[in-house]
């Protein structure tokens, strides 16, 4: 059992919980993530690491409730448990060699390009961060990417933070302001990942992408994460879930994404159904 010691409320979707893992937080590095399940009837859901501690044996996970499980885990508070909390999977991150990289995190992605920035920053690596967000009640970790970033650029759709644009268009101004950038990472929904990939093919920069397709066992077994990569298959359980952007069949992966909507909706309408039937009771 895994005990929930510190929960956050980041914004009206979003949480931040802290979990009670001294062994995963001895291995945990950026890029890698967990699979928990709350109970023994619950699912398997994979979330990436947000931030580990080691001397304390915490691990850090922010999710979005937008699903049956996520919704169940947001009702949860400090003291409660979880049955499994396994990781770290995945591949971690190489971030070493970069002297300067942009991290770009969109939405909810933002939570995953932390671990990133915070990394490159302890390496010394000169760091920029843009963020995206819709609206600015929406804006999560600004106070933390502040503090691992050389420069914080944050974006919202409706310009309602008083400063309107994609994260595309906050890094080509950089580029054309003349920084030349080892790296960039690219964290977010998928249209996100694939435009910036394509921007930054046009200036021959290096593009690592973070992939979070449907998993299952973390193993690589039930090939459900499978992706096109360089014409090649990978899963970015075991393979991944950092890739090359540029390599990327984007359009084949949001293809993917959309299989299990219906169906996830459909669960998501009979839990709630029986919440507010048990409400009522």
């Amino acid at each position: 059992m895994y005990k929930i010691v510190r929960k956050e409320v980041l914004n009206s979707a979003v949480k931040l919980m802290e979990i009670e893992a001294p062994y995963v937080a001895r291995k945990a590095e950026p890029g890698q993530f967990i699979i928990f399940r709350i109970d023994e009837n619950g699912e398997r859901v994979p979330l990436t690491i947000a931030d580990s501690d080691k001397e304390k044996g915490t691990v850090t996970i922010i999710f979005q409730e937008v699903g049956k499980t996520t919704k169940q885990l947001g009702t949860l508070e400090e003291g409660d448990y979880l049955l499994d909390f396994v990781g770290p999977l995945g591949k971690a991150s190489h971030l070493e060699g970069y002297k300067k990289v942009a991290v770009i995190g969109g939405g909810l992605g933002t939570a995953i390009a932390y671990p990133q920035a915070k990394k490159l920053h302890k390496l010394g690596a000169e760091v920029h961060v843009i963020t995206g967000f819709r609206n600015k009640d929406l804006i999560i970790l600004e106070k933390e990417m502040a503090e691992v970033s050389d420069r914080l650029v944050i974006a919202t759709d409706d310009g309602s933070n008083g400063n309107k644009g994609f994260v595309t268009d906050m890094l080509k101004k950089l580029i054309e302001e003349g920084n030349r950038y080892d790296l960039v990472i690219a964290i977010g929904p998928l249209i996100m990942m694939k435009m910036v990939s394509k921007l930054t093919k046009e200036y021959g920069i290096k593009t690592l992408v973070s992939m979070n397709p449907v998993m299952i066992d973390g193993t690589g077994m039930c090939g459900g994460c499978r992706l096109t990569v360089g014409g090649k298959t990978k899963f970015a359980c075991v393979d991944g879930p950092d890739f090359d952007g540029h390599e990327v069949d984007f359009d084949e992966a949001m293809r993917r994404q959309m299989m299990y909507k219906n169906e996830e909706k459909r669960v998501l309408e009979a839990h709630e159904c029986r919440m507010e039937g048990m409400k009522n009771a």
